[in-house]
């Protein structure tokens, strides 16, 4: 099935120029394609899977639940993802991870992303550099929780998402799809959803954003920036990523 993993093609050459043969190697790899709904685990703390999971539509997330019963949320996936890739070395699964909306996934066993690693060392760096950056978001939502208020918070995350999906393709001049509900925004940025809600209607007030049926519109995109104290750097995204 070529097209349906055209997703993560279009993801490593928003990064790299990929060979003939390379191409052709992620195209005839071995999925099983499942539909998920809304709000539906995929897979959970303390599993062992064999096999990695590629977001084709939708969103998903990683998140732990606590003693408390609340939830932390601690990184979106959108299409081109595969967000479980640490699987193939780290045997049990140390969170969850789920569908925030209905989302349509493909499962790559792991034997197969081996072998093409092995098969093409080049591959194998692109998802280790996929790894490496996944670390790096880790890190600036660290400074985010830690160090930044409810609104540049929030900006920083808008900012982020929207240049995701912008490098893959998906954004619209500068809107983008936003499934996300301020509870969700809530359980990822450590913030009540009164919280929130005071924060997007700050960023709607003083023009910055728009949020209208699950599409964000970033309307003074330099003044967002500055809200959130953002610097694109630790998205790694390259020359050769789509510009809006």
């Amino acid at each position: 099935m070529p097209q349906t993993l055209a997703p993560l093609l279009r993801k490593l050459e928003s990064v790299a120029v990929l060979s003939e043969p390379e191409r052709a190697a992620i195209l005839a790899l071995p999925v099983t394609v499942r539909q998920m709904r809304a709000d539906h685990d995929i897979v959970r703390e303390r599993d062992r899977p064999t096999q990695s999971c590629l977001v084709l539509d939708g969103w998903l997330c990683r998140y732990k639940i606590l003693e408390t019963g609340t939830r932390q949320i601690f990184s979106f996936h959108i299409a081109g993802d595969v967000p479980d890739l640490q699987s193939l070395f780290l045997n049990l699964m140390d969170h969850n991870l789920g569908s925030l909306v209905q989302s349509t996934v493909a499962f790559i066993p792991h034997d197969s992303i081996r072998a093409l690693a092995v098969k093409f060392p080049r591959l194998a760096e692109l998802f280790w550099r996929d790894t490496l950056i996944d670390a790096a978001i880790f890190r600036e939502w660290i400074v985010g929780m830690g160090r930044r208020d409810a609104p540049s918070r929030i900006a920083h995350l808008l900012c982020e998402l929207y240049l995701k999906q912008r490098a893959i393709g998906l954004a619209r001049g500068y809107s983008c799809d936003f499934p996300i509900t301020q509870a969700v925004l809530g359980d990822a940025l450590g913030l009540s959803t009164v919280h929130v809600n005071r924060s997007l209607m700050e960023l709607r007030g003083r023009g910055l954003i728009t949020l209208e049926k699950h599409v964000l519109t970033i309307l003074k995109w330099d003044e967002l920036q500055g809200e959130g104290g953002f610097d694109p750097t630790y998205l790694h995204i390259e020359p050769l990523a789509v510009a809006a």
